[in-house]
Parts: structure tokens; sequence; C-alpha cells
């Protein structure tokens, strides 16, 4: 079936207090997106973003961040007062997110709720459902708190390697922290399950994203080193990245563990199954990000400040989706499968079933065919003007080739299009694709430029921070949004 969605992190939702979250604005983006025809709301990975703020590099695969939690909602419950909130300092820019203000500021609020909090059966229930990942995981941020915040890499030995009787004696020390840190898990619980429903009630799905890779600074590599390349000392041996190529000489280094491939295979993929089998009771549809490292990943030595010394490895392929297939049944994925790639990863792709994606921004290269241009599609696909990490489309044409901008025009014919109408070319151009499924980034709708751009790949400190004007998704838009879906019979509402 066609059909259409927007993309649109949480974190760019707006709200009263610096950062969008599970408040009211959501729920009256999923009313937009109905009045819109859509039937998708693709988001960004909701884990607790640490350094860099990145949703790629969380502390853990499975908790929430705390700064999604909705604090009017909390005042309604009696757990806050509005007088609190509106006396702390959550950045007062309606357009970005201000970090150092909110990590300053949220955890002290939600410690104030967390005071007042009677724990209930539903709560019991919570803490023992989810045990096998939140009792480590609240150890560890306990720990790190205590630690000052530095990567458990550097923390005393003994809590560094788990010695059991260390760690018995700091649950008993920390135990109102690792209290608090259950508690933050269980309102964002509660909390996401609720818009999720709201959601799927009105017609929506929810894509959500999980990474490849974990951070090495997360409860996961701290709780299980035995399902990553590390060695007697704990430390990485190899990290994960992309080699050089025409847009990095010195390729790019995320510097994220690798997989220990070969135990992984000889449990099954089991720690594979518990996530996917976790995250697809968060979202209706799950895009893996950095799909083709799993037919072959490149490995990068510790240390090393670049990926130029890098290598390719071989993954587990396609034997992890016919275990997906076989322990979980018919998931909805959706594989991130952009830049070069080889015969194999296509074939992993095709046999795997799963729809790929194409990026418009990436097919307007007047040097060579592309396989993102619309007339090489196949039904069994996504299509996207732009990605979270892509400029907007307004911002992307500023700045590409005369030559491509020429080749764009002749392709979609539209010489004589403003500014304003630029972004609705693409837009059309997307939607009218034969790609089952086509996203669009919320920024290009609005007509924005480049100081709405979510993501710089490979830098630090001015990312993730764009967000959207309050009233700016307006009747108009969504009923001009909405007559573009039914043009191209994706309309679905």
């Amino acid at each position: 079936m066609r059909a259409s969605g927007i993309l649109l992190p949480v974190t760019s939702l707006p709200s009263e207090y610096g950062i969008g979250c599970f408040s009211k604005e959501a729920y009256e983006f999923v009313d937009s997106l109905k009045a819109a025809g859509q039937k998708y709301w693709q988001i960004l990975p909701l884990g607790p973003t640490g350094y860099g703020d990145s949703p790629y590099q969380s502390f853990s695969t499975y908790a929430g961040n705390p700064y999604f939690i909705d604090l009017k909602t909390l005042e309604q419950e009696g757990l806050l007062k509005e007088e609190e909130c509106t006396a702390c300092d959550f950045g007062d820019h309606p357009e970005y997110v201000d970090y150092e203000k909110i990590y300053k500021s949220r955890f002290l609020i939600l410690e104030k709720a967390f005071e007042r909090f009677v724990p209930d059966e539903d709560y019991a229930g919570f803490i023992e459902e989810n045990s096998y990942w939140l009792d480590d995981y609240c150890l560890y941020m306990a720990v790190k708190k205590q630690q000052k915040d530095v990567s458990w890499s550097e923390w005393p030995k003994e809590l560094k390697d788990r010695v059991p009787e260390v760690l018995e004696a700091k649950k008993e020390e920390l135990k109102k922290e690792i209290e608090f840190y259950r508690f933050l898990q269980y309102l964002f619980a509660v909390q996401w399950k609720k818009l999720k429903a709201y959601a799927n009630e009105q017609g929506i799905e929810i894509i959500g994203d999980i990474p490849i890779y974990v951070a090495f600074d997360s409860a996961d590599t701290w709780a299980h080193p035995e399902l990553f390349q590390f060695d007697e000392e704990n430390q990485p041996l190899a990290v994960a990245g992309c080699p050089p190529d025409a847009f990095s000489a010195t390729g790019q280094l995320w510097g994220n563990p690798l997989y220990r491939w070969d135990y992984h295979k000889s449990t099954g993929y089991a720690w594979w199954m518990q996530r996917l089998k976790y995250v697809t009771t968060l979202y209706d549809v799950v895009r893996i990000d950095h799909f083709r490292g799993f037919d072959e990943y490149y490995s990068i030595p510790y240390g090393d400040e670049t990926a130029q010394n890098g290598h390719w490895e071989k993954g587990p392929g396609i034997e992890l989706f016919h275990t997906v297939k076989e322990k979980l049944g018919d998931v909805k994925v959706i594989a991130e499968d952009l830049g070069y790639l080889t015969e194999s990863v296509i074939q992993m792709v095709k046999e795997s079933g799963y729809p790929g994606m194409k990026v418009l921004q990436f097919a307007f290269d007047s040097r060579e065919e592309s396989d993102y241009l619309p007339h090489n599609y196949e039904h069994n696909c996504v299509v996207y003007t732009g990605t979270h990490d892509n400029d907007t489309i307004l911002g992307w044409y500023d700045v590409m080739a005369e030559q491509d901008r020429e080749f764009s025009k002749e392709y979609m014919n539209n010489y004589k299009s403003t500014k304003e109408e630029l972004p609705w070319d693409f837009i059309r151009l997307a939607m009218g694709s034969v790609a089952d499924l086509c996203i669009i980034p919320m920024q290009d709708y609005l007509g924005l430029g480049s100081e709405a751009r979510i993501n710089y790949p490979s830098t630090l400190g001015n990312n993730w921070k764009w967000r959207m004007k309050k009233d700016a998704f307006t009747d108009e838009l969504a009923e001009k949004i909405r007559r573009v879906t039914k043009l191209y019979a994706r309309c679905v509402q």
C-alpha cells in the first residue's frame, strides 16, 4: 500500500520547557499528521544522551531519555507544582534546544517529583518486567554520577570489572539514587506508551530508529563486555567508522565498540533478539541504522585518530535476519542502506525483504546515473527528500554544484520555480515515485533553510538542536500536505 509520513524528532517538537517532549504539543502533532492524511511519524532514537547530545550515542540501548518526560503531566498528577517548573531556566529560544540548561535543570526538577512519588503495583510490575536491563542501567547511572560522570573505563578497577561483592555494596550505598533512575524510566515508559497508543488510535504508526552500534560509555558495554571486541582490560581492540571517501579524506571515526559476532552467533543472537523484541514494543516499524554493517563492518584500530587505517571484516550477514524471522516473526523493518553498497550488501537487503532507503539529495549528480533517481526505484523502498543527516532541501539547493542544479531543473522541468516552491518540487517528486513509502522531513514542508538542519555528521557542538516553532504546523499547511498526498494516492486517512 502506498503511504507517507513525516520525519520529526521528539526533541524538535515545540513545548513550554525548552525541549520537545511527550507534552500536549506531541498529541497536537499527531492530530496534524492525521489531518494531513499521513500514516507515519518517524522519530530518532529515544535513548538518554550524553556528551554531544547525539541520540546515536546513548547510555543505554533500552532506556528512555528523561528529557522527554512531560512536566505538565507531572503537575497534573500532583508530583510537581507549576511555580517549581517556571522557576527553572530551561532556555528561552523557541527554535533551539539549550542542552546545557536542560541538563542542569531537568534532573533537579524531576528529583522533586521523585520525592513525592508513592510506588504502586504498576510501578512494581514495570521494575520486575524490565529487570533484565533496568537493574544494570540504574546502577550504572548512579555509579557514573558518583564518579563525576567519567566513562566506566575510568572507574576504579573493582567497579570497572564488576566485582560482585563491590557491586552489592554499591547497590546498598546508592539505593536512593538507583531508585531515582528507576522512577525516571517508569515515567518515560508510561508517558511514551500513552502517546504511542493515542497515535495508533488516530491511525498513525511510529517509525523508530535503532543504531546498529551502542556507545562505548554505556550500561550495555559495562554490563556485558563479552558481547564486544574488548581486551582483558575491557578496552576496545577496534572501533567502528567509515573509510575515507569523496566526502571525507580521513574517513569517519565513530568510536563505537565492535561486536564479537562469533560470540553472538554461539548464543543464537540472543542479545539482538532481546533488543529487537523490546523495540517492537516501542515502535510499529523499526529503522535499523547502518544496515550494511551486518554484511561487512569497518574496523579501525583503537587509539587511531582517523579512520584511514581501518579494514573491512565480515559481519553475520543474512543469518541474523533469518533468526529474527524465526524467533520474532515478521518484524517491520526499514533497512538504512545508504552509501556505497557492495554486491553482497545488495543481495542481503534483497533477501531480507526489507525496504531500503532512497534519498533525493543523493540523486542529482550530473556526472553519473544514480540509483537514487526516482525512475530507477522499485516499489519496495522508502523515499526521502533528506534525512536527519542531510541539510534541508533549501539549504542543500543553495550550495549544490551549478551543473547538478541544472540537472535537477531539467529532470523536474522546474526552471521557473521560486524559492518558496522549490521544496514542494522535490516533495512532489518523492510523492509521485513508485516507492511504497514516502517520508518528508518537517523542515521541508515548512520551507526552512540550513538554520533548521538537525545534524552535521562527524561534528560536535551544533547538532540535534532545531525545534519547530509553536503553531508552525497550521491547518492550512496540513490541508496542503493532504492535497499532495491524495494527488499521488498516498492518503490513507
